[in-house]
């Protein structure tokens, strides 16, 4: 249990990969570089920093070309928490708090601005959470990671913390000392790697570092070294360390599971602050848990700044807690909670309904209502313990109920994208309770809805039989309410007609009591907007925001697509200027990825841009959106024989009024990009049976059946094509099993790619894949080569061991 943080990260992390359902593969960094070093061109996917002590030194955003597009721009939002409106009666206001140490993707594959795949872990229960940590770092890719800008926009947005991770294993799984001494070494007066670590917090936008020491063979003073290093970086602020119990003042790995004297001094010493938390590890009784808050609290530090830890990265809320010892009935908690691998909800689900059915067990409790988490299984849910915070502090308060992933894109309640997609740089702040439904009849159901949106990919949707009055509780909140303040709420029925629904409001001087406002009926089947004057109310402050349906009907049934609490007219936001491609990379004769920046707009508060290609029949076709002034864009395909496309870009403002575009133009190239290695020789580790050759994988189909591909049972598994001559090559495509018709479980996982210009010549690697779950994958790259080569490392999605190749494709000219 000591070692379960090492061993996961240094064996298991690539593995999980697949699980977390990594987005399409591209060629990926080089280990131990800053991001920015991918393979592929001035177009290539950008993806999140990560570092090893001594390649941090040369980082310099000025020269790191993925540093904008890594950029977090949503600020660390105040929150509040009224105790009248929690939930769950025994939450615990003001007491233990919560950090949430999550794995969203391998340390070396964070994509910076999200994917096109719709099924990532779209956490949506910030308001029970504290802090983030971007949990990462491995011996073999890097052992600093910093958080990617979607993880801290989302989590400012709710005001909750964010950090990044620094990790020394353990010498059995790869660690090296000398990497520890590499960190802690100092220059003069000051710790060159400190520098950089709090350089990479404030250029980034996040709020600290989780600094995880469990490399044995250390000493005294590489320990006050450590220390010493902590209150450096501290001092240059604002920027916070959590200490992860492993490392003791000695200078060796020994888990105390607790504060003791071998261990509080990389908290406080001597009255100074050296860490503002510390993480303790798993192995914590009830009686280590008493001792840590006296130590804690002998020491003028609070007994929240320790965290004790829980492991549910295999069972999730399966797992044995001794909630007593942390969370006491009709006492104060002992101390704060540490999660571990919440993830688990989204890795261990068979799809996303089944994900969002585990994280509402995880956090609302068996029963999916916050209030009511009575269950026999020992695991309550996080909100019987602590109650639930809201950062809708301020005007204008707007949610579409986007949950940060979605199948299409909708803007205005116009489909212009049917491309899936996650990015939690533009979630939604999620509903504070999920769900708080109260009814003298039967309950409805409130739900996120996945089949339609009035903006982005997702709406609020509640159904069910109707037979008597129910109220919906959303947000707390602590809005004032001016003259012109208004409600919006866009909803919208199957038919035209009654809504059965009304807006529900609560304010701060009598916080429990609703006021109701109908909201009608509908005189269509699309999306209406009801705006409502709350001008009586003028001089209060909105505690609550809610719906209520009222009468009856069998079937129930009306989507909810925006609600919004705002001032005045709709504000706008002034164009963003100078939009420029920055760079871009062919992936083949009609598909290019693009890196795009232009200069924020001048005036106006901007939510969010939207960026747009121009189709030559006048429409537009969504290309994503993004609160920062820069963007990659995963897929930009050419329509028929067009010589250029334009790209819009838009400013969406805080109220959802949309600027004028601006534009700038990508021009196709003239060159003709073909398959070189169409019908070429190819040659191959072996074959499954005398049809399924090497041949197959050349001839340019896939649609000749089972048998129209390349299969072999070899130990080493290698498929060679000879191009002929030096050929300048632009990227790869590989045809998996599944684009033949065969089982997706049967898609290559792992493999690679290599070049060489003659036979005399090694083979140079172009590209890498790890954890690829898709049918077909392409893999942009700018060389040069004669012979290319498919190497497999890992067949299968299971243990199956033959490897299935419809097409490999080598494009280029």
């Amino acid at each position: 249990m000591k070692r379960r943080l090492a061993l996961l990260l240094s064996t298991a992390l690539a593995a999980l990969s697949a699980v977390l359902l990594a987005p399409a593969p591209q060629a990926t960094a080089t280990a131990g570089t800053s991001a920015g070093t991918t393979a592929g061109g001035s177009g290539s996917q950008p993806y999140a920093s990560y570092w090893y002590p001594n390649t941090i030194l040369d980082w310099d955003p000025a020269t790191d070309p993925d540093a904008r597009f890594n950029r977090a721009t949503v600020p660390l939002r105040p929150r509040v928490s009224d105790p009248a409106l929690k939930a769950n009666a025994n939450a615990r206001p003001g007491e233990g708090r919560v950090v949430s140490l999550v794995s969203f993707g391998p340390t070396s594959n964070n994509p910076s601005q999200g994917s096109a795949d719709p099924n990532y872990y779209a956490f949506g229960h910030w308001q029970y959470v504290d802090t983030l940590v971007f949990w990462g770092g491995s011996a073999g890719e890097g052992l600093i990671l910093a958080p990617n800008p979607t993880v801290i926009d989302a989590a400012h947005r709710n005001g909750v913390k964010v950090y990044g991770t620094v990790f020394f294993p353990p010498t059995a799984y790869g660690g090296k000392l000398q990497w520890v001494r590499d960190f802690a070494q100092k220059s003069g007066g000051r710790y060159p790697v400190a520098d950089k670590l709090v350089q990479a917090a404030q250029y980034y936008g996040f709020d600290g570092w989780f600094l995880n020491q469990e490399t044995d063979g250390g000493d005294s003073a590489l320990a006050t070294a450590l220390r010493d290093e902590m209150r450096y970086a501290r001092s240059l602020g604002p920027v916070e360390f959590m200490w992860y119990d492993a490392m003791t003042e000695s200078g060796s790995v020994n888990w105390q599971n607790a504060l003791t004297s071998a261990d509080d001094a990389f908290l406080q010493e001597s009255g100074q602050k050296t860490s503002d938390s510390m993480f303790l590890n798993f192995g914590w009784s009830a009686a280590g848990l008493d001792s840590s808050r006296t130590l804690a609290r002998s020491l003028g530090r609070n007994e929240y700044e320790l965290y004790s830890g829980i492991d549910t990265e295999a069972n999730g809320y399966n797992s044995s807690v001794n909630w007593n010892a942390l969370f006491p009935a009709n006492k104060p908690h002992t101390t704060s909670l540490g999660l571990y691998r919440p993830e688990w909800t989204h890795t261990s689900a068979t799809g996303r309904a089944d994900s969002y059915a585990r994280e509402a067990r995880y956090w609302d409790g068996a029963n999916g209502d916050p209030s009511n988490t009575t269950t026999s299984s020992s695991w309550k849910g996080l909100a019987t313990y602590v109650p639930e915070s809201s950062p809708i502090t301020a005007k204008p308060f707007v949610t579409s109920f986007d949950a940060g992933q979605g199948d299409f894109w909708n803007s205005g309640g116009v489909r212009v994208s049917s491309t899936g997609w996650n990015n939690l740089s533009v979630q939604d702040v999620p509903p504070t309770y999920r769900w708080l439904v109260s009814s003298s009849g039967t309950r409805i159901t409130p739900s996120i809805d996945f089949t339609d949106a009035y903006e982005g990919g997702s709406a609020l949707r509640l159904t069910g039989a109707l037979d008597s009055d129910n109220t919906v509780r959303l947000y707390q909140t602590r809005l004032p309410v001016a003259a012109d303040t208004r409600l919006d709420v866009v909803l919208k029925t199957p038919a035209a007609g009654a809504t059965h629904l009304r807006a529900a409001v609560a304010f701060t001087d009598s916080p429990t009591v609703l006021t109701t406002l109908d909201l009608g009926s509908t005189t269509t089947a699309g999306w209406e907007r009801r705006t409502l004057d709350l001008s009586p109310y003028a001089g209060r402050t909105i505690a609550q925001l809610g719906l209520q349906t009222t009468g009856s009907t069998p079937s129930l049934d009306v989507k909810i697509g925006q609600l919004a609490v705002r001032d005045g007219a709709v504000d706008t936001a002034a164009a963003p200027t100078g939009p420029t491609v920055l760079g871009s990379t062919d992936v083949s004769p009609t598909r290019r990825t693009v890196r795009l920046a232009w200069t924020p707009s001048a005036t106006g508060s901007v939510h969010h841009y939207e960026v747009y290609r121009r189709n030559p029949d006048g429409s537009r076709t969504f290309l994503g959106a993004t609160p920062n002034s820069a963007w990659f864009v995963p897929q930009l395909d050419r329509v028929g024989t067009e010589t250029s496309t334009v790209l819009d870009v838009e400013a969406v403002s805080t109220e959802y009024g949309r600027s004028a575009p601006a534009s700038t133009t990508v021009t196709w190239s003239a060159a003709t990009s073909s398959n070189l290695s169409l019908n070429r020789p190819a040659t191959a580790s072996g074959q499954c049976n005398g049809s399924e050759t090497a041949a197959k994988a050349v001839n340019g189909s896939v649609s000749g059946g089972n048998g129209d591909k390349w299969c072999t049972l070899t130990g080493s598994k290698w498929l060679e094509v000879d191009l002929g001559a030096a050929r300048s090559l632009t990227g790869f495509v590989v045809k998996h099993a599944q684009a033949g018709g065969e089982s997706a479980s049967w898609n290559t996982r792992d493999f690679t790619v290599q070049v060489r210009g003659a036979t005399t010549d090694p083979w140079t690697t172009a590209v890498t894949v790890t954890g690829n779950t898709a049918a077909t994958t392409t893999h942009p790259v700018s060389l040069t080569a004669r012979y290319v080569r498919l190497v497999i490392t890992t067949p299968t999605q299971t243990t199956d061991p033959a490897a299935r190749i419809y097409e490999f494709e080598a494009w280029g000219t």
